[in-house]
């Protein structure tokens, strides 16, 4: 048991070192437009590594899909398609104003939505229970943490920087205040897509009945979720592609170096959510208050760290990035908060 426990956090961290990382490689890919590369990232993320998966560990999981409940079918395509649109807020708030605060933001706000949504919408009467108060005070204290990081990224905006603040991020730099509207649309439906993911569970269940293990028959939604995000994401990227005539940046000298890039950002962030996949059912019952804010916090702390030692923050003020500093546990916290409301 104890060692059941152990590999699981560690998975558990692992996942949050991925998706924490993953927007690390379109540091290096300047020589492309943001379609080039979130079309390719979309491509191996929601189509080829999650196929791929499901083919090598169960390939009869496709037969068992063809059957399974249509409704639920249908309510994981719709929730997947709306996050589609979630995850292009997210790529553009990357480039918009670099790793650090994007992530920090997208995750701060996802998590407090994600926690406050559900029960408004499916149990809105808990809200006076101990459960409900406690996602009330753990979203409070998160809002507060996003106050934090959105004052830290307008000074860090005002500031005569010496270097970009963003590196040589691909893609647009744009204001701090554009960044917060595209990490809060990102996080509303961040939270569609687990409100999504919890209302399909019959095909989860139906997997299990068809002989699937607990990790192939979740793997089911996961597809048909990340499938249909992935036609609101290609579809804008193939607007671009043709808007900025960039279809040809694919064929340009050096393209399998940048290939390579965005195959490493697919792989990254497709493979944290299996690999959480994978945690779960390790922790058991102690998944929703120990799995989710290791993997959480750990994504948190690793993209501020790596957004640092790029020298995001290196034209800032020292208020600018004190303010982010006293962010971070304030969010820390409020994750803390809201895992235990559950628990």
């Amino acid at each position: 048991m104890k060692d059941t426990l152990v590999a699981g956090s560690f998975l558990a961290i692992l996942s949050g070192m991925m998706n924490g990382s993953f927007t690390l490689p379109m540091r290096f890919l300047g020589r492309w437009e943001w379609e080039n590369v979130w079309s390719l990232f979309i491509l191996v993320s929601c189509l080829i590594l999650p196929a791929s998966l499901i083919t090598a560990m169960a390939p009869q999981s496709w037969s068992i899909l063809a059957h399974a409940p249509a409704p639920s079918v249908l309510i994981a395509s719709v929730t997947g398609f709306a996050w589609g649109f979630g995850a292009l807020l997210f790529g553009q708030s990357v480039s918009a104003v670099g790793i650090s605060l994007a992530n920090t933001l997208v995750l701060a706000i996802s998590s407090a939505l994600g926690a406050l949504l559900p029960i408004l919408i499916l149990a809105p009467h808990r809200l006076l229970s101990h459960t409900g108060e406690m996602i009330l005070f753990g979203v409070a204290v998160e809002v507060a943490g996003i106050a934090l990081c959105g004052h830290a990224g307008r000074l860090r905006e005002q500031a005569d920087a010496p270097v970009p603040q963003r590196g040589s991020m691909v893609g647009h730099a744009r204001p701090v205040r554009i960044a917060l509207l595209m990490a809060s649309g990102s996080g509303v439906l961040s939270a569609v897509f687990n409100m999504g993911f919890s209302l399909a569970q019959p095909i989860a269940v139906y997997g299990r009945a068809a002989g699937l293990s607990p990790f192939s028959s979740t793997n089911l939604i996961w597809f048909i979720m990340l499938a249909a995000g992935s036609v609101a994401n290609l579809g804008f990227c193939a607007f671009l592609l043709a808007r900025n005539r960039s279809l040809g940046k694919f064929r340009q000298p050096g393209k399998f170096r940048l290939y390579g890039f965005s195959a490493v950002m697919a792989l990254l962030w497709g493979g944290s959510i299996f690999v959480y996949g994978a945690a779960a059912p390790r922790l058991g019952s102690l998944g929703t208050s120990i799995g989710w804010p290791l993997s959480l916090a750990t994504g948190l702390l690793l993209a501020n760290l790596i957004g640092v030692s790029l020298g995001e923050w290196k034209g800032a003020s020292p208020r600018a990035r004190a303010y982010m500093y006293y962010a971070i546990p304030v969010l820390l916290i409020a994750v803390i908060i809201l895992s235990r409301a559950g628990a």
